[in-house]
């Protein structure tokens, strides 16, 4: 099957003088309006040697002409690659050496780095200015759209790297296609919505702008997300979609009243596991009941809550339309509903592969087909997921299987602690121990009794689980998506229980 993701969406705009997208200082862009300037940005990348199949990767902060290249790209059938402003410059270096981009449209204070990388360079600021937007002014608009199969590339996506090195996930047409439907479908979107976007431009496409776009709603784009910002924003949107530590800040500000959430439809929430408490606490404050869903990189969504069901803390909901998924066993067998095992998906439009990784792909699948996500969970009788967390995070102490995120709900349910976090460390004795790394709350004590937490532990959960030692920490480290980077908690601590003439190692405090 061949065709066109933009005209996909194209065919069911609404009028042409509706607003698609509007900034808080009045800017705003119609539906006639992105369809015109598309066409030139299309011309732009046809003018800066940009052809069907080639890559162009996107490191900038996030404006309105940001979010129209993507759509560009999706006119021509060009691969579009979301690279975070906030990575580290080896991180950047590592993807775009990977990736080998034809172009890069970046902010004007990356321009060295891309071009000691070896690759050509457009500028482009947030104020919408720089040389790629001076080629868009100069271009002639394309108006015709390249014919894309279904199983060509859309995207190239880089995993966050939380486990090791990112690699590049293909994402193709038939994926983007589906998963948008899907999600517009389960959130119930429709053309009076409006979705206040806070997400960075690397991830505030695919479950964000595409959905809205498909439906025919809106977006009121904000430049960042910060509280302010997003309770300015909130009396001029209909849903929104963040982290679980954004909506933990929300609930601490006076501003943030039920008047002022009383034309939200819909908060979502996902990327990083909703503790319990906070998922209760968000309800009594604002009357509304959280939306939790579950993606990767590799997938997209692949699971979610429906508008219009209940919703309850610690399950991401029901496989998306027309997608199965089976929670397997240690020997390779589907397992019953409550069972913990890993998370396995089979979509109708499947993932494909990574880029330059073929033994990474390979391991990636089974062999009938279904994805390995590398998540461990369990189904609910009414099918709904519940994420147990990394198959990499699973700690194995003394023979004895320990789940960190049992751990991390009852010691996240202490007043004075913010957040934990549960790895395991090498040990001597068990092979792995527990290990609890904690931020406290800001308004805590500095000093905190771990002994007795340790002990109320005791009484909550069985005695192999309860943490070998439990380290306070000032701030976990965390990825753009606001997820623990457990890999870099191990790094640090893995000496902690060497022992060398009878004294332990003391670990390197994050």
């Amino acid at each position: 099957m061949s065709a066109n993701l933009y005209g996909s969406f194209r065919a069911g705009f609404p009028a042409l003088e509706r607003i698609f997208l509007r900034r808080p200082d009045g800017v705003s862009v119609s539906y006639g309006e992105l369809e015109t300037r598309t066409a030139r940005l299309a011309g732009a990348l046809r003018a800066a040697d940009v052809g069907q199949g080639d890559i162009v990767a996107l490191l900038v902060d996030k404006s309105p002409t940001a979010m129209l290249i993507y759509l560009a790209m999706a006119r021509i059938g060009a691969v579009f690659l979301p690279i975070h402003t906030g990575l580290a410059a080896v991180e950047i270096t590592h993807i775009l050496n990977d990736a080998a981009p034809r172009l890069v449209i970046c902010d004007p204070r990356f321009s060295d780095l891309v071009v000691e990388a070896g690759r050509t360079c457009l500028t482009l600021t947030a104020r919408e200015e720089g040389g790629f937007a001076d080629l868009a002014a100069a271009s002639t608009s394309i108006e015709a759209l390249a014919v894309v199969a279904a199983s060509a590339p859309n995207a190239l996506v880089y995993t966050s790297g939380t486990t090791g090195r990112p690699k590049g996930a293909w994402i193709t047409t038939a994926q983007v296609r589906w998963n948008v439907e899907a999600i517009r479908e389960m959130w119930a979107i429709g053309p009076d919505d409006v979705l206040l976007h806070i997400n960075l431009i690397a991830y505030g496409v695919f479950a964000t702008m595409l959905p809205m776009l498909s439906a025919g709603a809106g977006l009121f784009l904000v430049e960042d997300a910060g509280v302010d910002t997003i309770l300015d924003g909130l009396p001029h949107a209909t849903m929104m979609a963040s982290v679980p530590t954004v909506y933990q800040r929300l609930l601490s500000e006076p501003r943030f009243t039920r008047e002022l959430c009383s034309r939200i439809r819909l908060f979502i929430t996902g990327s990083a596991p909703m503790r319990e408490d906070l998922f209760e606490a968000f309800a009594a404050h604002t009357g509304h009941r959280l939306l939790d869903r579950y993606g990767m990189t590799e997938a997209l969504l692949i699971t979610s809550n429906r508008a219009d069901h209940s919703r309850e803390a610690g399950n991401s909901g029901y496989p998306l339309p027309k997608s199965t998924l089976r929670i397997i066993g240690s020997d390779g067998r589907p397992l019953p509903a409550g069972e913990v095992g890993q998370i396995q998906i089979l979509q109708p439009a499947p993932f494909t592969g990574y880029l330059n990784a073929p033994e990474k792909t390979a391991e990636s699948l089974t062999d009938d087909g279904w994805l390995r996500t590398g998540d461990f969970g369990s189904l609910d009788p009414e099918g709904r997921l519940s994420v147990i967390g990394r198959g990499t995070d699973l700690i194995i102490t003394g023979g004895l299987n320990v789940y960190p995120k049992e751990v991390e709900q009852v010691l996240n349910a202490q007043p004075q602690i913010a957040e934990s976090a549960v790895i395991g460390v090498p040990h001597p004795e068990y092979g792995e121990a527990v290990f609890a790394a904690i931020e406290l709350q800001p308004d805590a004590a500095s000093t905190l009794d771990t002994a007795a937490l340790r002990q109320l532990l005791r009484g909550a959960i069985a005695g192999y689980k309860v943490p070998k030692h439990i380290e306070i920490v000032r701030k976990l480290p965390r990825n753009a998506l606001g997820k623990i980077k457990k890999q870099e908690l191990r790094t640090s601590f893995a000496e902690f229980f060497r022992q060398t003439s009878g004294t332990r190692a003391e670990p390197s405090v994050p």
